[in-house]
């Protein structure tokens, strides 16, 4: 019996994943850039068992306790499981416990994050070496995309495949753009939902592609890309920040003309827009984005942290604020979940 235990951070999206060529394998239409996070985090540990069998996934409630899991991403990682055995060629059963430090399926990418910190757990329980290329395709194929992404710390890039996706699978993984030191911009995140999604990302995936302006975005991307690749070496937020809201409102824009449409923001997504436009007309530098929920993270420098977070905080809409950052990346821990 061997046990591991990693932690994996959230990242967010400057340029979207958001429509996939092939969702089975999640083997996107575009390329994506993010930021890893480094306080919004999934703790995993996972124990081989020695026998082969049903494997045991637990959630681990703050109290100490356990319980189980949302039906829907118990079944997606037992597939998750399953696919590290047979890459790991092993065939014992695991026993698997997971939480969160940050809300749960509330467009906070927590999915990036619990199937990175399962893979890199699992890949440890079976003490599997793995190249980060490997671990990243190995996250990518859990279903949860984005979680390839969060393999790395710091700027991170996730290629399309070439072509028309055909024989793509093995090209389609993250690659470091730049450390987490490189720098400094700090995410102050906006909580103005903390229920569960009412059409999941997934969904929201399958139905991007039937959205008139699905196909004007792809236009858009080259020139998107090269603009948030030149703001990051750089170091130009004010480069950066309007890229931010154009992605983040053709997300949802996508998202709300698809058929059925998906409406994911709240009336407190529109109010800590309208906050973020008015604490830039005062002059900080503050600009917001989203992924697939009503929640909002804001972009700003150290110096402006203090003051976007109490404005935000102020707002009767929002719940509660997270204060965040560029992180370095996933963990080996030494305490486990069990």
């Amino acid at each position: 019996m061997s046990k591991a235990t990693v932690s994996a951070p959230a990242n967010i999206a400057f340029i979207k994943y958001w429509g996939a060529r092939d969702l089975a394998r999640a083997l996107p239409l575009n390329s994506s850039i993010s930021m890893t996070l480094d306080s919004c985090v999934t703790l995993c540990t996972v124990e081989t068992l020695g026998h082969e069998g049903q494997d045991e996934v637990w959630l681990a409630e703050p109290d100490g306790g356990f319980g189980s899991l949302d039906p829907e991403f118990d079944r997606r990682v037992r597939e998750q499981l399953d696919r590290l055995r047979t890459w790991a060629g092993r065939s014992e059963a695991v026993r698997v416990a997971t939480r969160n430090t940050f809300p749960t399926a509330g467009g906070l990418a927590s999915s990036a994050s619990g199937f990175a910190a399962l893979t890199l757990a699992t890949a440890g329980a079976f003490g599997k070496k793995a190249s980060d290329k490997e671990l990243s395709l190995l996250a990518r194929r859990s279903g949860s995309g984005s979680a390839c992404r969060s393999i790395f710390g710091g700027f991170v890039e996730w290629t399309a495949p070439k072509g028309d996706g055909t024989a793509g699978d093995d090209d389609s993984y993250a690659r470091p753009l730049a450390d987490a030191d490189h720098w400094e911009l700090r995410d102050v995140i906006a909580v103005v939902e903390i229920g569960p999604k009412t059409v999941s990302s997934l969904e929201g995936h399958r139905r991007a592609l039937t959205s008139p302006y699905h196909a004007k975005r792809q236009e858009l991307l080259p020139e998107r890309l090269d603009k948030v690749r030149r703001a990051i070496r750089q170091r130009d937020l004010a480069a950066l920040g309007p890229v931010l809201e154009e992605e983040a409102v053709d997300l949802h824009l996508i998202a709300m003309s698809s058929h059925p449409p998906v409406f994911y923001w709240s009336p407190g997504t529109i109010a800590v827009l309208r906050a973020v436009r008015e604490l830039r007309q005062e002059g900080l530098a503050a600009w917001a984005t989203m992924d697939a929920g009503a929640n909002v993270h804001v972009l700003c420098d150290p110096d402006s942290e203090d003051e976007v977070a109490e404005r935000l905080e102020d707002l009767p809409a929002v719940g509660f604020v997270i204060r965040d950052g560029v992180g370095d990346g996933p963990d080996r821990e030494t305490e486990h979940l069990f």
